[in-house]
């Protein structure tokens, strides 16, 4: 791009500098490429320092998907159009790695795998994140939340999140985990690998997320394809992480900050996740009933000592509405 195309990018005429513009007689000659590069210059720290405001008094966060479920979630994040937030994937598998659509991206333990993947080994997983933590952590500095997706029985997931999220928590991040349990079918190592995964990256986090993959087939139909199943399982990974961020991110009729959400989450250890919906007369009652009830729930929510609630509906919704739905969670 030359001079002249520059200036008209910046709306201003371009005319050669001669001497005497400035003043008159044989005054200093200002070249218009010196004058445009200034103005450049300037128009820089000007947005920067606007991209500064924009910033300031936001909460940084960031979604780090781990392994190949973890990424696939990420993925189905970013088609979903979840705003507001960074997102990160990270892999011992290099082929894998390339089909995540995450912003930035982060092949794990090249020396011990050569990004071929941990082979369903939680060991290697591990010993890998911990070969990257330098660069673990300098990707994830600055965040203020940090959400670990991941698929639990596998390789690098199982293995990889609870150094990920010690990396994140030791780096001052309110670190949540919203992971899966495999389906019944996978089989009973995958199964194990998952329960002493999740048991250990539960001691990692302040609030871990468990969606048990075998409770979907409560609420799929018999005849959806398997592929589509695993879709839904990756859609219910995403509405755990959007369910908070959208608290903090997005604009309610109750404000809520970074701060309050802070404040229930932090230190929590497990946590339950209902999601209902509901149409009609009776729409925000019967979806707050079916969040209740909902059957990725493992336990009851009696005696649960904190509460995240997030009601989304049309620009109709009305405070009696909520204030119903508040009164039956």
């Amino acid at each position: 791009m030359n001079i002249d195309d520059q200036l008209r990018m910046k709306g201003l005429a371009s005319r050669p500098v001669i001497p005497g513009d400035y003043g008159g007689g044989q005054g200093p000659r200002v070249s218009a490429e010196r004058f445009v590069r200034a103005r450049l210059e300037r128009d820089k720290e000007e947005a920067m320092r606007d991209v500064d405001r924009t910033l300031e008094g936001n909460a940084r966060i960031k979604v780090v998907g781990i392994g190949g479920g973890g990424s696939n979630a990420v993925n189905r994040m970013i088609r979903s159009k979840l705003r507001g937030v960074e997102f990160i994937a990270i892999n011992t598998d290099l082929q894998a790695l390339a089909h995540s659509e995450a912003q930035t991206k982060m092949n794990i333990g090249k020396k011990l795998t050569r990004g071929l993947g941990a082979g369903g080994n939680p060991t290697i997983g591990r010993e890998a994140a911990e070969e990257s933590q330098q660069e673990l952590s300098e990707l994830l500095q600055g965040a203020d939340m940090v959400f670990l997706t991941a698929g639990m029985g596998g390789g690098t997931g199982s293995g990889a999140a609870p150094v990920v999220a010690e990396i994140a928590r030791n780096n001052g991040a309110l670190t949540i985990g919203v992971v899966t349990k495999p389906f019944t079918f996978e089989g009973s190592r995958r199964r194990a690998i998952a329960e002493e995964s999740a048991t250990t990256l539960r001691e990692k986090v302040d609030t871990l997320i468990i969606i048990p993959n075998q409770r979907l087939l409560d609420v799929t139909d018999k005849k959806v394809p398997f592929t589509e199943a695993l879709k839904i399982a990756d859609d219910v990974l995403r509405q755990g992480v959007q369910g908070i961020s959208d608290l903090i991110v997005q604009p309610g009729l109750i404000n809520l900050d970074f701060a309050d959400v802070k404040a229930v989450m932090s230190g929590q250890g497990a946590a339950l996740m209902g999601i209902g919906f509901g149409s009609g007369d009776q729409r925000a009652a019967d979806a707050a009933r079916d969040a209740v009830a909902s059957p990725l729930l493992e336990t009851s929510i009696d005696g649960a000592r904190g509460i995240l609630f997030n009601i989304t509906g049309g620009t109709d919704l009305t405070l009696h509405e909520v204030n119903e739905a508040a009164e039956i969670v």
